[in-house]
Protein backbone atom coordinates (compact mmCIF):
# COMPACT_ATOMS: atom_id res chain seq x y z
CA UNK A 1 0.00 0.00 0.00
CA UNK A 2 2.71 2.17 0.73
CA UNK A 3 4.02 2.13 -2.63
CA UNK A 4 0.59 2.78 -4.25
CA UNK A 5 0.72 6.12 -2.17
CA UNK A 6 4.06 7.00 -3.48
CA UNK A 7 2.49 6.33 -7.22
CA UNK A 8 -0.50 8.28 -6.29
CA UNK A 9 1.36 11.44 -5.18
CA UNK A 10 4.06 11.25 -8.09
CA UNK A 11 1.04 11.50 -10.35
CA UNK A 12 -0.69 14.29 -8.66
CA UNK A 13 2.64 16.21 -9.03
CA UNK A 14 2.47 15.89 -12.25
CA UNK A 15 -1.14 17.64 -12.76
CA UNK A 16 -1.34 21.55 -13.52
CA UNK A 17 -4.07 21.63 -11.12
CA UNK A 18 -1.33 20.96 -7.83
CA UNK A 19 2.06 21.89 -7.00
CA UNK A 20 2.13 22.48 -3.07
CA UNK A 21 -0.69 20.53 -1.70
CA UNK A 22 -1.51 18.87 1.52
CA UNK A 23 -2.54 15.25 1.56
CA UNK A 24 -4.70 13.47 4.05
CA UNK A 25 -7.01 10.00 4.23
CA UNK A 26 -10.65 11.62 3.12
CA UNK A 27 -12.61 7.86 3.47
CA UNK A 28 -12.63 3.85 2.73
CA UNK A 29 -15.63 2.26 1.05
CA UNK A 30 -16.64 -0.98 1.06
CA UNK A 31 -14.39 -2.10 -2.46
CA UNK A 32 -10.57 -1.37 -2.86
CA UNK A 33 -11.21 1.93 -3.56
CA UNK A 34 -9.72 4.88 -1.24
CA UNK A 35 -10.14 8.94 -1.05
CA UNK A 36 -7.25 10.89 0.13
CA UNK A 37 -8.20 14.64 0.24
CA UNK A 38 -5.94 17.07 -0.86
CA UNK A 39 -5.91 21.08 0.13
CA UNK A 40 -4.18 23.26 -2.78
CA UNK A 41 -4.68 27.54 -1.65
CA UNK A 42 -7.74 26.56 0.43
CA UNK A 43 -9.02 24.86 -3.06
CA UNK A 44 -9.62 20.86 -1.82
CA UNK A 45 -9.95 17.95 -3.94
CA UNK A 46 -10.51 13.89 -3.63
CA UNK A 47 -7.49 12.01 -5.03
CA UNK A 48 -8.98 8.24 -5.80
CA UNK A 49 -6.65 5.23 -5.76
CA UNK A 50 -8.61 2.63 -7.31
CA UNK A 51 -6.07 -0.64 -8.49
CA UNK A 52 -6.38 -1.39 -11.78
CA UNK A 53 -5.97 -5.54 -10.82
CA UNK A 54 -8.84 -5.00 -8.15
CA UNK A 55 -10.91 -2.00 -9.31
CA UNK A 56 -12.35 -1.20 -13.36
CA UNK A 57 -12.76 3.06 -13.19
CA UNK A 58 -14.49 3.09 -16.81
CA UNK A 59 -17.98 2.74 -15.14
CA UNK A 60 -17.40 5.64 -12.39
CA UNK A 61 -15.86 7.62 -15.25
CA UNK A 62 -18.93 6.97 -17.76
CA UNK A 63 -21.58 7.41 -15.09
CA UNK A 64 -20.16 10.06 -13.60
CA UNK A 65 -20.18 12.37 -16.74
CA UNK A 66 -23.70 10.88 -17.83
CA UNK A 67 -24.84 12.39 -14.28
CA UNK A 68 -23.30 15.61 -14.32
CA UNK A 69 -24.36 16.38 -18.12
CA UNK A 70 -28.18 16.12 -16.69
CA UNK A 71 -27.52 18.45 -13.64
CA UNK A 72 -26.93 16.05 -10.81
CA UNK A 73 -24.56 17.00 -8.22
CA UNK A 74 -21.47 14.31 -8.65
CA UNK A 75 -17.81 14.83 -8.20
CA UNK A 76 -16.96 16.63 -11.42
CA UNK A 77 -13.56 14.45 -12.69
CA UNK A 78 -10.35 16.80 -13.33
CA UNK A 79 -7.83 14.57 -13.82
CA UNK A 80 -7.62 10.72 -14.66
CA UNK A 81 -5.24 8.01 -15.10
CA UNK A 82 -7.28 4.88 -15.94
CA UNK A 83 -4.15 2.63 -16.28
CA UNK A 84 -2.56 3.11 -12.97
CA UNK A 85 -6.16 3.87 -11.78
CA UNK A 86 -6.48 6.87 -10.42
CA UNK A 87 -8.85 10.09 -10.30
CA UNK A 88 -8.88 13.67 -9.07
CA UNK A 89 -11.79 14.48 -8.52
CA UNK A 90 -14.29 17.88 -7.21
CA UNK A 91 -14.89 17.73 -3.23
CA UNK A 92 -17.98 17.89 -2.10
CA UNK A 93 -17.30 17.78 1.30
CA UNK A 94 -17.41 15.79 4.61
CA UNK A 95 -20.68 16.01 5.99
CA UNK A 96 -22.76 12.57 5.06
CA UNK A 97 -26.84 12.37 4.74
CA UNK A 98 -26.01 9.89 7.85
CA UNK A 99 -24.61 12.40 9.90
CA UNK A 100 -27.14 15.16 9.70
CA UNK A 101 -30.31 13.46 9.39
CA UNK A 102 -32.93 13.89 12.32
CA UNK A 103 -36.49 14.19 12.58
CA UNK A 104 -36.45 18.33 12.39
CA UNK A 105 -34.13 17.72 9.04
CA UNK A 106 -35.09 14.54 7.41
CA UNK A 107 -38.10 15.58 5.30
CA UNK A 108 -35.78 18.81 3.82
CA UNK A 109 -33.07 16.08 3.10
CA UNK A 110 -34.90 13.35 1.73
CA UNK A 111 -36.84 15.89 -0.25
CA UNK A 112 -33.43 16.95 -2.09
CA UNK A 113 -32.57 13.66 -2.54
CA UNK A 114 -35.65 12.59 -3.91
CA UNK A 115 -36.13 15.24 -6.28
CA UNK A 116 -32.63 14.14 -7.66
CA UNK A 117 -33.85 10.30 -7.80
CA UNK A 118 -36.36 11.68 -10.26
CA UNK A 119 -34.25 13.57 -12.46
CA UNK A 120 -31.91 10.25 -12.20
CA UNK A 121 -35.00 7.83 -13.35
CA UNK A 122 -36.57 10.19 -15.96
CA UNK A 123 -33.12 11.70 -17.61
CA UNK A 124 -30.40 8.94 -16.46
CA UNK A 125 -28.39 7.02 -18.68
CA UNK A 126 -29.80 3.35 -20.49
CA UNK A 127 -27.59 2.65 -23.28
CA UNK A 128 -24.93 0.62 -22.35
CA UNK A 129 -25.82 -0.09 -18.81
CA UNK A 130 -26.27 -3.35 -17.85
CA UNK A 131 -29.14 -4.99 -17.08
CA UNK A 132 -30.65 -5.97 -13.40
CA UNK A 133 -32.01 -9.24 -14.86
CA UNK A 134 -33.00 -12.27 -13.35
CA UNK A 135 -29.36 -14.02 -13.38
CA UNK A 136 -28.15 -10.62 -11.27
CA UNK A 137 -31.20 -10.60 -8.79
CA UNK A 138 -30.39 -14.08 -8.03
CA UNK A 139 -26.70 -13.91 -7.69
CA UNK A 140 -27.28 -10.84 -4.95
CA UNK A 141 -29.71 -12.84 -2.43
CA UNK A 142 -27.72 -16.28 -2.71
CA UNK A 143 -25.08 -13.69 -1.09
CA UNK A 144 -27.43 -13.76 2.13
CA UNK A 145 -27.62 -17.47 1.92
CA UNK A 146 -23.60 -18.00 1.16
CA UNK A 147 -21.96 -15.97 3.48
CA UNK A 148 -24.36 -14.81 6.21
CA UNK A 149 -26.22 -18.20 6.90
CA UNK A 150 -23.27 -20.62 5.83
CA UNK A 151 -20.32 -18.84 6.54
CA UNK A 152 -20.84 -16.14 9.27
CA UNK A 153 -23.66 -18.52 11.11
CA UNK A 154 -22.47 -21.93 9.97
CA UNK A 155 -26.37 -22.80 9.68
CA UNK A 156 -27.47 -26.04 8.48
CA UNK A 157 -30.02 -25.53 6.22
CA UNK A 158 -33.31 -27.90 5.80
CA UNK A 159 -34.07 -29.21 2.86
CA UNK A 160 -37.54 -27.40 3.83
CA UNK A 161 -36.12 -24.10 4.77
CA UNK A 162 -33.18 -24.08 0.92
CA UNK A 163 -36.81 -24.60 -0.75
CA UNK A 164 -38.49 -21.59 1.67
CA UNK A 165 -35.64 -19.56 0.24
CA UNK A 166 -35.77 -20.30 -3.55
CA UNK A 167 -39.34 -19.63 -3.54
CA UNK A 168 -39.00 -16.29 -1.96
CA UNK A 169 -36.15 -15.42 -4.52
CA UNK A 170 -38.22 -16.54 -7.01
CA UNK A 171 -41.13 -14.00 -5.72
CA UNK A 172 -38.74 -11.05 -5.34
CA UNK A 173 -36.83 -11.80 -8.53
CA UNK A 174 -40.83 -11.93 -10.78
CA UNK A 175 -41.83 -8.27 -9.07
CA UNK A 176 -38.63 -6.84 -9.70
CA UNK A 177 -38.75 -7.84 -13.42
CA UNK A 178 -42.04 -6.45 -13.37
CA UNK A 179 -41.29 -3.15 -12.68
CA UNK A 180 -41.05 -0.13 -14.68
CA UNK A 181 -37.19 -0.16 -15.84
CA UNK A 182 -35.19 2.58 -15.05
CA UNK A 183 -31.82 4.06 -14.61
CA UNK A 184 -30.51 2.52 -11.16
CA UNK A 185 -27.88 4.28 -8.84
CA UNK A 186 -27.70 0.65 -6.91
CA UNK A 187 -26.49 1.91 -3.56
CA UNK A 188 -28.80 5.55 -2.75
CA UNK A 189 -28.14 5.74 0.64
CA UNK A 190 -27.09 7.94 3.55
CA UNK A 191 -23.37 7.20 3.50
CA UNK A 192 -23.69 7.69 -0.54
CA UNK A 193 -25.46 11.48 -0.40
CA UNK A 194 -23.47 14.44 0.72
CA UNK A 195 -24.77 17.56 2.28
CA UNK A 196 -24.38 20.05 0.15
CA UNK A 197 -24.96 23.97 0.24
CA UNK A 198 -25.71 23.85 -3.32
CA UNK A 199 -27.70 21.66 -5.98
CA UNK A 200 -27.73 18.93 -2.59
CA UNK A 201 -27.39 16.27 -2.10
CA UNK A 202 -24.12 15.19 -3.58
CA UNK A 203 -24.29 11.71 -4.71
CA UNK A 204 -21.38 9.17 -4.68
CA UNK A 205 -20.68 5.77 -5.19
CA UNK A 206 -22.71 5.54 -8.78
CA UNK A 207 -20.37 3.30 -10.87
CA UNK A 208 -22.26 0.32 -10.23
CA UNK A 209 -25.47 2.15 -12.52
CA UNK A 210 -27.71 -0.33 -13.90
CA UNK A 211 -31.30 -0.55 -16.17
CA UNK A 212 -33.23 -1.94 -13.22
CA UNK A 213 -36.77 -2.13 -10.87
CA UNK A 214 -38.09 1.43 -10.34
CA UNK A 215 -38.52 1.14 -6.56
CA UNK A 216 -34.93 -0.10 -5.95
CA UNK A 217 -33.49 2.99 -5.20
CA UNK A 218 -36.40 4.26 -3.22
CA UNK A 219 -36.28 1.72 -0.54
CA UNK A 220 -32.36 2.03 -0.60
CA UNK A 221 -33.23 5.69 0.30
CA UNK A 222 -36.08 5.37 2.74
CA UNK A 223 -35.42 1.72 4.07
CA UNK A 224 -31.73 2.61 4.74
CA UNK A 225 -29.36 -0.24 6.42
CA UNK A 226 -28.38 2.89 8.41
CA UNK A 227 -30.70 4.51 9.82
CA UNK A 228 -34.59 4.11 10.43
CA UNK A 229 -37.67 5.81 10.62
CA UNK A 230 -40.91 4.43 11.75
CA UNK A 231 -42.89 2.92 8.55
CA UNK A 232 -46.10 4.79 8.75
CA UNK A 233 -43.70 7.94 7.79
CA UNK A 234 -41.73 5.70 5.26
CA UNK A 235 -45.08 5.06 3.44
CA UNK A 236 -45.82 8.56 3.37
CA UNK A 237 -42.68 9.19 1.51
CA UNK A 238 -43.10 6.57 -1.34
CA UNK A 239 -46.42 7.71 -1.92
CA UNK A 240 -45.16 11.11 -2.32
CA UNK A 241 -42.64 9.83 -4.74
CA UNK A 242 -45.12 7.83 -6.74
CA UNK A 243 -47.17 11.18 -6.77
CA UNK A 244 -43.56 12.61 -8.14
CA UNK A 245 -43.06 10.09 -10.70
CA UNK A 246 -46.27 10.45 -12.50
CA UNK A 247 -46.07 13.62 -12.54
CA UNK A 248 -41.99 13.09 -14.28
CA UNK A 249 -43.56 10.43 -16.69
CA UNK A 250 -41.93 7.79 -14.80
CA UNK A 251 -44.72 6.04 -13.80
CA UNK A 252 -48.19 6.29 -14.68
CA UNK A 253 -51.85 6.25 -13.36
CA UNK A 254 -51.91 2.66 -13.92
CA UNK A 255 -49.44 1.08 -11.47
CA UNK A 256 -50.85 3.04 -8.52
CA UNK A 257 -52.33 -0.20 -6.87
CA UNK A 258 -49.25 -2.30 -6.66
CA UNK A 259 -46.49 0.15 -6.38
CA UNK A 260 -46.42 -0.08 -2.34
CA UNK A 261 -46.03 -3.89 -3.08
CA UNK A 262 -43.37 -3.77 -5.47
CA UNK A 263 -41.43 -1.28 -3.05
CA UNK A 264 -42.00 -4.19 -0.29
CA UNK A 265 -40.78 -6.52 -1.83
CA UNK A 266 -37.75 -5.03 -3.55
CA UNK A 267 -37.10 -3.60 0.23
CA UNK A 268 -36.75 -7.84 0.96
CA UNK A 269 -34.54 -8.29 -2.06
CA UNK A 270 -32.23 -5.26 -1.50
CA UNK A 271 -31.97 -6.41 2.77
CA UNK A 272 -30.99 -10.08 1.84
CA UNK A 273 -28.25 -8.92 -0.50
CA UNK A 274 -27.21 -6.32 1.95
CA UNK A 275 -27.18 -8.85 5.00
CA UNK A 276 -24.93 -10.51 2.94
CA UNK A 277 -22.81 -8.24 1.34
CA UNK A 278 -22.25 -7.38 5.13
CA UNK A 279 -21.15 -10.70 6.42
CA UNK A 280 -18.96 -11.18 3.26
CA UNK A 281 -16.82 -7.61 4.13
CA UNK A 282 -16.00 -8.96 7.75
CA UNK A 283 -15.35 -12.82 6.55
CA UNK A 284 -13.26 -11.70 3.25
CA UNK A 285 -12.13 -8.54 3.78
CA UNK A 286 -11.53 -8.36 7.03
CA UNK A 287 -14.35 -5.31 8.07
CA UNK A 288 -16.17 -6.15 11.31
CA UNK A 289 -17.93 -2.82 11.38
CA UNK A 290 -20.85 -3.68 9.19
CA UNK A 291 -21.65 -6.50 11.29
CA UNK A 292 -23.70 -4.23 13.44
CA UNK A 293 -25.92 -3.40 10.68
CA UNK A 294 -27.14 -6.61 10.27
CA UNK A 295 -30.04 -6.21 12.65
CA UNK A 296 -31.44 -3.66 11.68
CA UNK A 297 -31.31 -4.22 7.92
CA UNK A 298 -33.10 -7.80 8.57
CA UNK A 299 -35.73 -6.21 10.92
CA UNK A 300 -37.57 -5.05 8.00
CA UNK A 301 -38.30 -8.25 6.81
CA UNK A 302 -39.28 -9.44 9.65
CA UNK A 303 -41.53 -6.53 10.35
CA UNK A 304 -42.95 -6.19 7.19
CA UNK A 305 -46.73 -6.74 7.45
CA UNK A 306 -48.01 -9.41 4.28
CA UNK A 307 -50.16 -11.50 3.10
CA UNK A 308 -47.35 -13.20 1.41
CA UNK A 309 -47.07 -17.33 2.53
CA UNK A 310 -43.30 -17.21 1.48
CA UNK A 311 -42.56 -14.03 3.19
CA UNK A 312 -44.06 -14.89 6.08
CA UNK A 313 -41.81 -17.72 6.35
CA UNK A 314 -39.15 -16.28 5.30
CA UNK A 315 -39.45 -13.35 8.14
CA UNK A 316 -40.44 -16.34 10.70
CA UNK A 317 -37.06 -17.85 9.62
CA UNK A 318 -34.90 -14.81 10.50
CA UNK A 319 -36.30 -14.32 13.69
CA UNK A 320 -35.90 -17.86 15.20
CA UNK A 321 -32.83 -19.20 13.12
CA UNK A 322 -30.85 -15.84 11.97
CA UNK A 323 -31.08 -12.91 14.44
CA UNK A 324 -30.80 -15.19 17.99
CA UNK A 325 -27.18 -16.10 16.21
CA UNK A 326 -26.15 -12.93 15.02
CA UNK A 327 -26.85 -11.57 18.91
CA UNK A 328 -24.78 -14.35 20.17
CA UNK A 329 -21.98 -13.96 17.90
Amino acid sequence: MPQRIEQLKKWLVSLPELSDYSFEPASNDASFRRYFRLIENGKSYIAMDAPPDREDSRPFVKVAEALESIGLNVPHIYARDLTQGFMLLEDLGTELYLDRLSSETVDRLYGDALGALATLQACGPRDGLPKYDRALLMQEMALFRDWLLLQELSLSLTHEEHSMLQRVFELLVDSALQQPQVCVHRDYHSRNLMVTARHNPGILDFQDAVIGPVTYDLVSLLRDCYVSWPDGRVRDWAIGYYELAVQSGILGSEHEARFLTWFDLMGVQRHLKASGIFARLYRRDGKPGYLKEIPRTLGYITQLKTESLPLQELGEFIQVRVLPYLKAA
